[in-house]
This record gives structure tokens, C-alpha cells and sequence, in this order.
């Protein structure tokens, strides 16, 4: 027999959610015939699967050993480099800086560093994150990048940030402006686009069509050119959709693919001018909820800015 407290970070769950992230190797049948007789009871008494936790509760379990993980020497997130590019910080929340080529999860290829890695050793070296103390919970990444593009990245330091970003995320209730160099010169200096993707999951590339499918998302990209120079155009672009690979394969789908992008672009135009990356950074965040941010309330309205973009030094005086 164990027991385990609820702890802050465990609260809001449902009972069968926490114990799928706790005891990752229990399978889920086991778990629900533990639960219905009795082999789990919460505070002393028999509970639900959907009983819902609070911290202070007292969960005992009579079960296998062999589903009780022991405590690694060594964390995974100890390998990675603390080096990170941090934009804002409290006891909330991260805004990071992540640079092109940084994964932020690890992949198949390179399993040990990674920007949630990179987060994780740096809460651990400063004393805010310890996996001994945490049931089910460790800090987490709200959004996404991918590995060769940079940008704004949030990362949620305890359970109920996450919980909450994840909505507002969710309820698009975060403005997040990117900057780019599309390669040509717009006619349009400033647009709403409209078009439907279709992701292909083997390819890892999307598909862009003017007409709708069962298979198809529909996807609003707005742009505005800030400079021209050279036969490229620098661009301000706000996701009005968020779907994978959006900005680059609407762009090129029209004509205009990313300097330096490999997948969607012209590969002869990019080694012309030696770009590693595709020129797309999320270079500003602004947090505008319209509903309940609960403990999070203070960020409303406030806005943040990447200190620099690798690619705009091209186009010499302009203001961003």
C-alpha cells in the first residue's frame, strides 16, 4: 500500500487523468478495475474515475510495485545545455527567445536537448522544478515553433498557467505578429488571404487550394509589406488561423515563398543568397483576453517584442 498527496500542480485533474500521467505504465483497463473495486480510494473512500482532485486529497493505491517508477540518478533535461534567450520572466511564466535549429521537443533524431529540456534544467538549477516533488506535473511549453524558425515561445511554469494559456491559446485571445522576407514584390501591400491546407502527415508538408475538400482547414493569413529591397519584401504577418507550416505554404502558394525556405521555396534563389533558414521569426506576442485570465489577469493588454531578427539588418531604416 502508497499513499500520495495532491499537491497544487495535481488540483482540477480527473482522477483517471492524473493517474494516466502518474503511473504511465499501468494500462488503462487495469486502472479502471483497480478504481471500481477499491484497489484506488481517494481520502479513505471509494471514488470515480471522474472525481475530480483537490489539493490536500489523499490518494491510496493498493497496487503493483512494478507500476511505482523509481527516481532516475540522472533526468533526461540534465543533458541539455542551460542556455536559453529569456524575454520575460515571473513566477508564472517564461517568454523565450528561440533561435533557428533549437527543437523545441525532442524528435527521433536528437533526443537530449531541446528548448523544453533547456527550460526544465534551468528551473531545476534554480530551484523551482523538482520531478521528486511532482506527481504528474512538469513545466511545459504553450506554443510551438518549428525547429528552423525563431521566435516567441511561452513556457508555463506550474499547472495552472498552463491550463489557462492553453485556453487563450485555444480561444486565440494571443496576437502573434510575425516578420519575414517573401521573396518579390507584392502587388497588394497590404491583405487578408484566404485559402484551405490539407497537411500530409508522411510528407510532413501541407497543400494549399483555392476550394474547400473534406480534407481541407481553412486558413486567413494577413500581411502588410514593411520595405522592399532588391526583389524582396519584408513582411508583417498575423495568423488569423494557426494551422502547420501556414505562412510559408500560403506565401509561396501565391507566388512569394520565404527566402531561405527549402521545403516551399526556390531552392536557386536561396543558396544566391546563402540562407540556412527560412527568414519567419514570431517576433511579438500580445496578451488581449476577453474572458476570466484568473491568476494570470496581469499579463492582459501587455505586449513583448524579440530584442532582435537575424534578417531584417538587410533592410537598412526601417521601423518596426
Amino acid at each position: 500500500m502508497r499513499q500520495i498527496e495532491i499537491t497544487e500542480n495535481d488540483s482540477g485533474q480527473r482522477l483517471d487523468k492524473f493517474l494516466a500521467k502518474r503511473f504511465k505504465e499501468l494500462p488503462k483497463a487495469l486502472m479502471y478495475k483497480y478504481i471500481r473495486t477499491k484497489y484506488i480510494k481517494l481520502n479513505g473512500k471509494r471514488c470515480e474515475i471522474s472525481t475530480r482532485l483537490n489539493k490536500g486529497d489523499i490518494l491510496t493505491l493498493y497496487i503493483k510495485d512494478e507500476f511505482f517508477e523509481e527516481t532516475p540518478d540522472e533526468y533526461d533535461f540534465m543533458k541539455a545545455p542551460v542556455k536559453l534567450d529569456v524575454i520575460y520572466e515571473d513566477e508564472n511564466i517564461l517568454l523565450l527567445n528561440k533561435k533557428p535549429g533549437l527543437l523545441v521537443h525532442p524528435d527521433d533524431t536528437y533526443h537530449f536537448d531541446s528548448l523544453i529540456a533547456r527550460v526544465q534544467h534551468y528551473l531545476y538549477d534554480k530551484g523551482e522544478y523538482d520531478p521528486k516533488r511532482e506527481n504528474s506535473f512538469a513545466p511545459a511549453l504553450v506554443n510551438r515553433i518549428d525547429r528552423n524558425t525563431g521566435g516567441i515561445v511561452i513556457a508555463a511554469k506550474n499547472a495552472e498557467t498552463l491550463r489557462v494559456m492553453n485556453q487563450k491559446l485555444k480561444d486565440r485571445e494571443l496576437d502573434k505578429l510575425y516578420l519575414c522576407i517573401a521573396v518579390g514584390s507584392l502587388k497588394k501591400k497590404e491583405a487578408l488571404l484566404t485559402a484551405y491546407l490539407e497537411k500530409n502527415e508522411k510528407q510532413n508538408r501541407v497543400y494549399i487550394s483555392e476550394k474547400p475538400t473534406p480534407d481541407t482547414k481553412t486558413i486567413k493569413t494577413k500581411y502588410r509589406v514593411l520595405a522592399e529591397k532588391d526583389g524582396l519584401s519584408l513582411l508583417e504577418v498575423e495568423l488569423l488561423t494557426g494551422r502547420t507550416h501556414q505562412i510559408r505554404a500560403h506565401l509561396a502558394y501565391i507566388g512569394h515563398p520565404l527566402l531561405g525556405d527549402g521545403k516551399y521555396g526556390r531552392n536557386e534563389i536561396n543558396r544566391k543568397w546563402g540562407f540556412r533558414y527560412q527568414a519567419l521569426y514570431s517576433y511579438k506576442l500580445v496578451f488581449h483576453f476577453t474572458t476570466e485570465a484568473g491568476s494570470l489577469e496581469y499579463l492582459n493588454n501587455r505586449s513583448f517584442t524579440a530584442p532582435e531578427v537575424w534578417f531584417t539588418a538587410y533592410f537598412d531604416g526601417i521601423g518596426l
